[in-house]
């Protein structure tokens, strides 16, 4: 599979803290840095992967016009042929480009890493919070299926929802690193950096302890025998990251992508 990545700097529905529009040109830099290598553990080498970087998205001046922009940025890439990486922004960018990619693969499943659900019916009165893309898929039924790991925050609410929409949920409590994610049908990789424990990416809005190793999300991504077709690194916020002029957080980030773009090159759809 070609691959396109496609920066989206836009953190308009974050709550508490904005700075996740912050991450795209971090996250690049970091890939290329001269003290990482590009050598993907898989044998693949990711400065010799089919790849086209389309740049960074502007926002447009209201959240649908936004989302709107994101969703035909995405279908745009997808009419190519390319499969999808996009570097958020907050979590809010993966509703519309679901919207994009369900329309190309009807039979979608989405495998969705993160420290929260993300199912809220709406946040502090806002629908397109961060906190509810999930919600706004699943209604629109743009997954036939949603399977959430590294869930350690999920409230009354929330668990209602995953009743709702039939949502298969592995909270941090109960995992085990033989867990293995069987899947039947394209997947989509929704990645939160907070799904990981905050010793291992600290730069984020809201970091919750007790989180999976950078390693757990790496086998999570090698070990299931899930075909991605897309995928979404969100709510990488540098304003909180440590360790330097490349951040920690941004090293992880570009750690995942360089694995994930290794993955999904071998993707037969």
């Amino acid at each position: 599979m070609d691959l396109t990545i496609l920066g989206i700097p836009w953190d308009e529905n974050s709550s508490l803290h904005r700075g996740a529009a912050e991450a795209p040109p971090l996250i690049r830099q970091a890939v290329y840095a001269e003290s990482s290598g590009l050598s993907c553990e898989n044998g693949l080498d990711f400065g010799s992967l089919n790849i086209h970087d389309a740049g960074d998205l502007v926002p447009c001046a209201t959240t649908p016009e936004t989302m709107a922009a994101i969703e035909e940025a995405v279908s745009r890439e997808l009419a190519q042929g390319r499969g999808v990486i996009s570097l958020g922004g907050d979590h809010a960018i993966t509703w519309p480009v679901l919207r994009a990619y369900a329309r190309h693969y009807p039979d979608l499943s989405i495998l969705h890493i993160d420290a929260h659900p993300d199912l809220y019916d709406e946040f502090e009165g806002n629908r397109h919070s961060h906190a509810s893309p999930f919600a706004r898929i699943m209604e629109e039924g743009l997954a036939k299926r949603l399977v959430q790991v590294g869930i350690r925050t999920i409230n009354n609410h929330q668990r209602q929802q995953v009743r709702r929409f039939g949502v298969e949920v592995f909270e941090m409590m109960d995992w085990r690193d033989d867990q293995f994610m069987d899947f039947d049908s394209p997947v989509y990789l929704s990645l939160d950096i907070d799904g990981l424990d905050p010793a291992f990416a600290p730069g984020v809005s809201h970091p919750e302890p007790g989180g999976l190793t950078t390693r757990q999300v790496l086998s999570v991504i090698q070990k299931s025998n899930a075909t991605i077709v897309g995928a979404d690194i969100v709510e990488y916020n540098p304003r909180f990251d440590a360790g330097g002029s490349i951040g920690i957080t941004a090293r992880v980030c570009a750690k995942l992508l360089k694995e994930i773009a290794a993955r999904m090159s071998e993707s037969r759809y």
